[in-house]
């Protein structure tokens, strides 16, 4: 019987091997996946693939030392020598006071199905035909004189884990995606722009037609960019960009990032980064969520939590590992790779909607900038500092007037998040969403 029939039931008997010649505690996980992608450019196809492949991982602990192994080779003499090896490393790692499998009172036991899996695999055909129909409506919007392309894909994944604690369950999910970018102008005034679009379900993609057209209209919108002089402004952050701050706030509260000391949010527990009103909450549970699941790598009982209460910082995000160095317990955020422990990883991460539209945002701003496009990564997460390279657009008297690129952001973490005000126009696109936000006081470096 082939793993992919009875991935639970071999990973079970693969750490009771494991435990019977020596290891104290083991467990396994196997990841199977098959994805398809397909590509055009100019009506053209590009390219069209599909790639299937499995790999298994099996971490087994001697006292406080463990070691991991992973294979992609699962016959039955490529499994005993598996663990053979994860034995012997065991026995000769340094000791790591704080490794060790989950007690059984964090285990998931009962697993809640939380939409995850889209069991209609498109035909190559589908996705081809929703490349040329993306790449069709951006190319008929005035101004749009060239293609970079649109590619389409689909993805299926299964995830099993078992260990000597007890656990043994197993998740599938699935993805679909479709992008289109283009290009406005000619010669040296050429500008590029995209649209993209994500979903567990293909019917929760965004239409292949509005997708093109909001791609090229987005280029052509950047045509004849102007320089800005520098000064200190509210800057307001498309959605588009704005998910990247929640990021920046997910590093800095990483459990292993605050074990080490190495995060500028290491002694703010309970303090009020944020204005009142400001939540950031991470939901594994939320239905048809990008990355939602029921557990975690470690098979933990996940659950939706409020990093951000009121503005005020309520909890890290913890793995076992970094919950036992931290003395606290874990959330349920661990994340794994078949040959790597588990380290703590947010899921469907979200800065909640505020009560103030877009358009009102825009409009109590007299002078400011509008970011669409984020270059870069000047973010130091051990002291906050922040400067990145932007484009967008300028904002005179509450209205975007003219395209600006060639600009730099800076200022601090902690004062932009004091700063910040979100819109009340929250979607869900990425596996991390934001609002449009508006930060005042930031400098934008120009001429």
């Amino acid at each position: 019987m082939s793993f992919s029939t009875d991935p639970l039931g071999h990973l079970s008997d693969l750490v009771n091997k494991a435990k019977s010649i020596g290891a104290d505690a083991a467990d396994a996980i196997y990841v199977e996946g098959i994805s398809v992608s397909t590509a055009c450019r100019k009506g053209k196809p590009e390219s069209l693939t599909r790639s299937e492949g499995y790999d298994l991982g099996l971490r087994v602990f001697i006292g406080k030392r463990q070691a991991i192994v992973s294979s992609s080779d699962l016959s039955n003499k490529a499994l005993d020598d598996l663990v053979s090896r994860a034995i012997a490393m065991a026995k000769v790692v340094p000791e790591d006071p704080y490794c060790g499998l989950a007690p059984s009172e964090y285990l998931a036991n009962i697993i809640n199905d939380l939409d995850g899996f889209d069991p209609v695999e498109p035909s190559s055909d589908i996705l081809e035909q929703q490349t040329r129909e993306a790449e069709e409506a951006a190319l008929e919007i005035s101004g749009v004189t060239n293609s970079e392309g649109a590619e389409a894909g689909w993805g299926r994944s299964s995830v099993a884990i078992a260990g000597t604690n007890g656990f043994a369950q197993q998740r599938e999910g699935s993805g679909h995606s479709l992008s289109v970018s283009v290009v406005a102008g000619e010669g040296t005034g050429m500008e590029r722009d995209y649209d993209f679009s994500t979903a567990v379900y293909g019917e929760d993609l965004q239409n292949a037609r509005k997708l093109g057209k909001s791609a090229a209209e987005k280029a052509v919108a950047r045509l004849n960019p102007r320089k800005i002089k520098t000064s200190q402004v509210p800057v307001i952050f498309d959605p588009r960009v704005s998910n990247s701050l929640v990021g920046h706030l997910a590093s800095a509260v990483n459990g292993s990032s605050v074990a080490r000391g190495t995060t500028f949010l290491k002694d703010k527990m309970g303090e009020q980064l944020f204005a009142n009103g400001v939540n950031i909450i991470d939901d594994p549970l939320r239905l048809r969520g990008l990355r939602s699941k029921a557990f975690d790598a470690e098979g933990v009982a996940t659950q939706a939590r409020h990093i951000i209460n009121d503005g005020t910082l309520q909890t890290w995000v913890m793995d076992m590992r970094s919950a036992r160095q931290l003395g606290l317990k874990t959330t349920g955020n661990a994340a794994r790779g078949t040959s790597s422990p588990p380290s703590p990883s947010t899921t469907n991460l979200y800065m909640d909607a505020g009560t103030v539209s877009r358009e009102d945002l825009i409009k109590g701003v007299k002078s400011g900038f509008y970011i669409t496009e984020l270059i870069g990564m000047g973010v130091n997460g051990i002291t906050g500092d922040y400067s990145r390279g932007a484009g967008g657009f300028w904002i005179e008297n509450g209205e975007i007037t003219f395209p600006v690129n060639e600009v730099t952001i800076a200022g601090t973490l902690l004062d932009i998040f004091r700063k910040l005000t979100p819109a009340d126009d929250l979607i869900f696109q990425f596996g991390t969403n934001a609002p449009t936000v508006r930060v005042d006081g930031l400098t934008v470096a120009g001429i």
